[in-house]
């Protein structure tokens, strides 16, 4: 189970690729922070924000969850501004809502 809800037709080759990158962390609460992430903004990211989610993903996951506790500052302005969407998407509750369904 990926738990994704989007589907990959509806995308490009190299979102397609992000998408399953998401879903496939190797951790399932990085797959379920990227991933719910990914369904719901994926397809409308622009190819500046697909960069700098794709660098985002670049984090290995111990790291990535300290980042999104808290516990440790992004590296970059570009991690730094994604990270903030990432996080201002789960308070707002989106992403359990995604998972949810």
């Amino acid at each position: 189970m990926t738990g994704t809800i989007l589907t990959s037709a509806e995308l490009d080759p190299r979102r397609r690729r992000v998408l399953f990158r998401a879903w496939h962390r190797g951790t399932r609460e990085m797959d379920l922070l990227l991933g719910a992430f990914a369904d719901a903004r994926l397809a409308t990211m622009s190819e500046a924000e697909l960069d700098a989610f794709e660098a985002l993903m670049e984090t290995p996951d111990d790291l990535l969850y300290g980042i999104f506790t808290g516990r440790l500052a992004p590296e970059d302005a570009a991690d730094a501004a994604m990270m903030s969407d990432l996080m201002a998407f789960h308070r707002a509750g989106l992403g359990l809502a995604a998972v949810e369904r």
